[in-house]
Parts: structure tokens; sequence; C-alpha cells
């Protein structure tokens, strides 16, 4: 891979944007998705935790599930699933001539 073929595209955290064939980009939305609905859960897990904690309050840890959880990884993958189809479908239409 020449220097030229290293430029073209952008780059997130040192893996580069473009050449990923459809199952990669579906599997990227997916695992997108997968990681955002576990890391805000997590998080609303702990929160609730605290406030039970501090306040002495009752709260349903199950909410933080279907308050927090599913929503932003809905939304993760409403958002991901067209950006990582558009980087496969603009790498499908400049692909350079094999030489």
């Amino acid at each position: 891979m020449g220097h030229s073929a290293q430029l073209r595209g952008g780059r997130v955290f040192g893996f580069p944007l473009e050449g990923f064939s459809l199952f990669q980009s579906l599997l990227l939305s997916v695992a997108s998705a997968f990681f955002t609905f576990f890391a805000t859960t997590c998080i609303a897990i702990f929160s609730l935790l605290a406030w039970n904690v501090l306040g002495r309050h009752s709260v349903n840890y199950a909410d933080t599930y279907r308050y927090v959880g599913f929503p932003a990884g809905v939304l993760v993958l409403i958002l991901a699933l067209p950006f990582f189809l558009v980087l496969w479908v603009r790498a499908k239409v400049h692909k350079e001539p094999s030489l």
C-alpha cells in the first residue's frame, strides 16, 4: 500500500474509514449499538445505585434497560447504519481499478 492510498479517506483511532465490506459495515453498526447499550446501562445502574444509597430511595433497576440502555442503543444503531453503509457505498463507487 503506497503513501497516497494511506492519505485517502479518514481514520478513527487509527482505523481506516474506507474499504469495509457490507458484512463488516453491518457488524460495526450492530457492535456499536451493543456497546452503547451496555455502557449506558452500566452507567445508569451505578447512578441509580448511588441515588438509592445516598437518598434511601426505592428504585427499579429494570428501568435502566427500558429507559436508558434500549433507547441509546437504538439511537446509535439508527445513526451508525447509514454512516457505515454510506462508507461502504462510497468505497464501491470510488474503487480504483486493479493494475
